[in-house]
């Protein structure tokens, strides 16, 4: 039997989109996301380039040039030891990111191995990984991570651990949901049946169906881990001296230092703010473009211009004839 139309005059798929066609649409579509990820890269390349572009050694007390003000030879001052404000800012970028990015991919990883391997396996397995979840999140994120890093000890890998931790339970929740969806489908029925492994089917059949939620949840934390590391070196249970970090350097600006030298809070202060701002700019705008349900539909009932106060209900045309009808002082039933 002859296949109508013949195979060669069947018009090909269209192409997928490119990563520059994908980029362009985001940033058209989404300003404020693409502002959140410009300033997301800024951070990169600052934190990538500390050496060349750092004026001063961040670690090098100068007592002669104690709390001086902004100036040319220091365009945000120094602090208390003598050290450049400015130069400590774009080291302290790098120890921002690392923490952040460290504790959150590993986190949302976790957590997305434990949600969909949680979702597959089911029965007393998801009973008992599910309350083992509610139990860390029982606890609130900033008492969790400060119990861990009293616990564990100041370091940079410590902190890392710490913020994780309770990162891990709220990527599982979420994954796990959408998890439970994907162990339905007749792909996965088919690998059971043809006999592979479950950690094959999970690995290569369900974790990358649930990439959206998984870079959803990432960017989440990046601002928040930001935030706790901050938060924890504030309180000197993070970065200690002399490492370079945003909440060490506002914990050098004690209240002594407030009325004297006030750039010593006010500039690491505003790089805390403007990462974090930029971290959740950029996570609100990638969820609204990987989730559908979030996108704008149009709407039906259009507004006509040419009457006020006045709608064209549109019938659709699968009626014998074609009915646009006017309607004022409110919708009515169409017969």
């Amino acid at each position: 039997m002859a296949i109508s139309p013949p195979i060669d005059q069947v018009a090909a798929l269209p192409a997928q989109d490119s990563w520059f066609t994908a980029a362009r649409r985001f940033c058209l579509g989404r300003p404020l996301g693409a502002i959140g990820a410009a300033v997301i890269v800024v951070m990169f390349v600052v934190a990538v380039l500390a050496p060349l572009i750092s004026p001063y050694d961040p670690v090098v007390n100068d007592f002669a040039g104690m709390l001086a003000a902004p100036s040319r030879a220091h365009w945000l001052g120094t602090d208390a030891f003598g050290r450049d404000v400015l130069s400590r800012l774009i080291y302290g970028s790098r120890t921002a990111l690392l923490v952040g990015f460290g504790a959150s991919v590993l986190g949302a990883t976790l957590g997305a191995v434990l949600g969909v391997a949680s979702a597959y396996f089911g029965g007393r397995v998801d009973l008992y990984l599910q309350r083992l979840m509610d139990i860390f999140l029982s606890f609130p994120l900033i008492i969790l991570a400060l119990a861990l890093v009293a616990i564990l000890g100041n370091s940079i890998p410590n902190l890392i651990l710490a913020i994780m931790i309770p990162m891990i339970p709220r990527a599982a929740l979420v994954i796990r949901s959408s998890a439970l969806a994907i162990r339905e489908m007749p792909y996965v029925d088919a690998a059971r049946a043809a006999g592979f492994r479950h950690g094959r089917i999970i690995m290569r059949h369900m974790l990358p169906n649930v990439m959206a939620p998984y870079l959803i949840m990432l960017t989440a934390f990046l601002g928040q881990a930001v935030l706790l590391e901050s938060s924890l070196s504030f309180l000197g249970l993070g970065v200690q001296e002399p490492i370079p970090a945003w909440g060490l350097m506002l914990r050098g600006a004690a209240v002594e230092f407030a009325e004297t030298a006030p750039w010593m809070a006010i500039f690491p202060g505003l790089a805390i703010s403007l990462s974090v701002f930029a971290f959740n700019l950029f996570g609100d705008s990638l969820r609204d473009a990987l989730d559908p349900r979030l996108r704008t539909q149009k709407p039906r009932q259009m507004l006509d211009t040419s009457r006020p106060s006045r709608y064209i209900w549109q019938v659709p045309q699968a009626n014998t004839r074609a009915v646009a009808r006017t309607i004022s002082g409110g919708p009515r039933c169409l017969m």
